[in-house]
């Protein structure tokens, strides 16, 4: 390779028309090196990355980017991207407060026209940005890159349908990292892609509709027919002709002597919607990522020649593990017991279940709302299923917890992991509102651990309770080290538990904020404050006894929680209200929520201070309502 690297000479998109094909080859190694290298200082998604980074630099080189609106579904891959859309003076900062986004963003460069997160969206973005163009009578390309795993979810369907539907001229991308839809790829099929890209083919097909129209209508349909079956029969892509796409590939991803003049004959073509189908390989070019069992899909800090990731200094085990570990023990005593996630086995421990016991454990893919009346299915049979979905990604099924399950009473478990704010995946990835949306609903019962040892015991509460929807949430990451119980115990359903008795003031957590609340209680012992402090456990039903009991003997009641405005503290505020307790004790009442706006990434701890819910906060909170100074209270680790 010549000593002087060819990404040095790349700020902008535009600085990659100047190389040739066989430099590209070049400029593809040092983005694949570049892009290890700053994953293993900063940790982040690696091997999604390493799987695009020819098809992002040739997407970037064939296409006018950013004129030309690229969309990248879920942005795990978007790395290779970003550095070569001009930040790669800031990649070291990626995931970091203050830094880059690990996900594409728009308001943090041009080159990013539609944030991503959640997959499956990025034809739907795609195809409004199309038909925007028409509208505004501009000519520029619109490029949505989708996984096959993205696949898996309706909305990408649903999107396609539209397109093909209206004809509109979208080119969207599809990036197979799983050999799930591909035949082998090879030479021929290379060579009949590119192929029926070009303009030849395309005036051929022409012709032939056009012969096709001057047939009789049974003999036109059949005319018609026989061209796509005969094009399916080698390429594979029968089903997105019949979602009115054109179908191109399958191509090798990695080969950019395949990727360039292909994308450039899609580029070129008039007409409606091209479906490219594009071949990879997750972790692709770096040894470690490629033999390990998930590609390093998402790594901690990691050591470049051996691979190794750096753990974490505590012992304590995670939430997740927990959960997964709990499940497998009940799972053992009953046999009616099954497991539903939508495509994060390891993600929810639920790769632990299935270790175990692999006929009751179901991966539905990128598909919240089948998994969750999936689950439905199995309760109405007299089974006991735990559907374990991140508390951002069961948003997706809403309509299905309504509808299919709680309208229909039927005892479905719902933990909710990554609940509350999650470090450096950002607002995406955040848990802040799972207590509004599920509270709200009748039939339904709603937890929070406020512990580990909390956390066995939900889950124990779960298996036993069959009358209807129940639901657990716990945060991402390790727990507080508590002892653990051998084996959970059930729950009185809608019973809190007092941790302090005091006076003053009364705290009443929800959730893993009980931590926090202890920690602020002994500052509040050396102010000479006595508080009291409860643990809610449930924000429905609420134990209406616990806070008839604070309400009667404080002055002043604080709710706390790892949601937003319309959850526990709500539904507290709303009883206290609708049974006159607040006037009728001489009450002030403040309920501690997360903010009304979206917390940018940076480490959990960080972003609990942000979002004023640690223990600070809650003294600066107890001591304002008291109308007592605060200038007292050290706030060293507030700077």
């Amino acid at each position: 390779m010549p000593d002087t690297p060819l990404l040095d000479q790349v700020q902008s998109t535009s600085d990659l028309k100047q190389f040739s094909d066989e430099e590209l080859h070049q400029v593809a190694d040092e983005l694949r090196q570049e892009t290890i290298d700053i994953v293993s200082k900063t940790g982040g998604h690696l091997g999604a990355g390493l799987g695009v980074v020819e098809l992002s630099l040739a997407i970037h080189s064939v296409f006018d980017t950013p004129k030309d609106r690229l969309i990248w579904d879920v942005g795990h891959q978007c790395y290779p991207h970003k550095i070569l859309t001009g930040r790669r003076e800031r990649m070291h900062t990626i995931r970091q407060e203050g830094g880059v986004s690990g996900f594409t963003k728009r308001t943090e460069s041009e080159y990013d026209p539609f944030g991503a997160g959640h997959s499956s969206t990025s034809i739907s973005a795609g195809l409004g940005m199309a038909v925007a163009r028409d509208l505004k009578k501009d000519n520029n390309n619109v490029v949505a890159v989708i996984g096959d795993g993205a696949m898996s979810a309706g909305m990408a369907y649903e999107a396609m349908n539209n397109a093909g539907a209206m004809n509109a001229r979208l080119i969207v991308i599809l990036n197979d990292n799983d050999m799930s839809i591909a035949p082998p790829v090879g030479a021929m099929s290379a060579y009949l892609a590119k192929l029926i890209s070009g303009g030849t083919y395309q005036n051929i097909r022409n012709f032939a509709k056009d012969l096709a129209k001057k047939l009789p209508g049974f003999l036109e349909k059949k005319a018609q027919k026989a061209e796509e079956y005969a094009r399916g029969f080698w390429t594979g892509g029968t089903l997105f002709e019949e979602l009115g796409f054109y179908y191109v590939g399958p191509v090798d991803g990695h080969n950019l002597d395949h990727l360039l003049p292909i994308l450039r004959n899609v580029r070129d073509v008039e007409g409606g919607p091209i479906l490219v189908h594009v071949v990879t390989q997750k972790g692709k070019g770096y040894g470690p990522a490629e033999e390990a069992k998930d590609k390093y899909h998402g790594v901690s800090k990691f050591d470049v020649i051996t691979g190794k990731q750096t753990k974490s200094k505590s012992n304590a085990p995670s939430y997740t593990k927990i959960f997964a570990e709990s499940l497998n023990k009940a799972a053992a005593d009953d046999e009616k017991i099954v497991a539903v996630n939508a495509a994060m086995p390891s993600g929810t421990g639920l790769d632990l279940f299935a270790q175990n016991y692999p006929d009751r454990c179901f991966d539905v893919g990128i598909a919240e709302q089948h998994a969750v009346t999936f689950a439905a299915g199995l309760a109405s049979e007299g089974f006991k299923p735990f559907c374990a979905i991140y508390s951002t990604f069961l948003q997706r099924g809403y309509d299905q917890i309504v509808h299919d399950v709680a309208i229909q009473n039927l005892p479905v478990r719902f933990a909710i992991d990554r609940a509350g704010l999650v470090g450096a995946d950002g607002p995406t990835h955040a848990g802040s509102f799972d207590i509004t949306y599920l509270a709200t609903l009748p039939n339904m019962v709603v937890m929070a651990a406020a512990d580990e040892a909390e956390l066995v015991h939900m889950v124990q509460t779960a298996v036993e309770y069959s009358q209807g929807p129940i639901a657990f949430r716990y945060p991402r990451g390790e727990g507080v080290g508590c002892e653990l119980p051998e084996k959970g115990v059930v729950l009185p359903i809608g019973k809190g538990r007092m941790i302090s008795e005091g006076r003053d003031v009364a705290i009443l957590s929800f959730g893993t904020r009980l931590k926090e609340c202890e920690k602020a209680i002994e500052i509040l012992q050396k102010q000479g404050l006595n508080p009291t402090l409860a643990d809610a456990r449930f924000a429905k039903p609420l134990d209406e006894n616990l806070i008839r009991e604070l309400a009667a003997n404080h002055n002043y009641l604080i709710t706390i929680e790892e949601g937003g405005v319309g959850g526990f503290g709500s539904h507290v505020q709303q009883f206290l209200v609708q049974n006159d307790l607040i006037l009728e004790n001489n009450l002030k009442i403040r309920s501690m929520i997360l903010p009304d706006s979206y917390i940018d990434q940076k480490s959990p701890e960080r972003m609990y201070m942000e979002a004023n819910l640690d223990a600070d906060s809650i003294v600066q909170t107890v001591l304002s309502m008291m109308n007592m100074a605060t200038d007292t209270i050290a706030n060293e680790n507030r700077a």
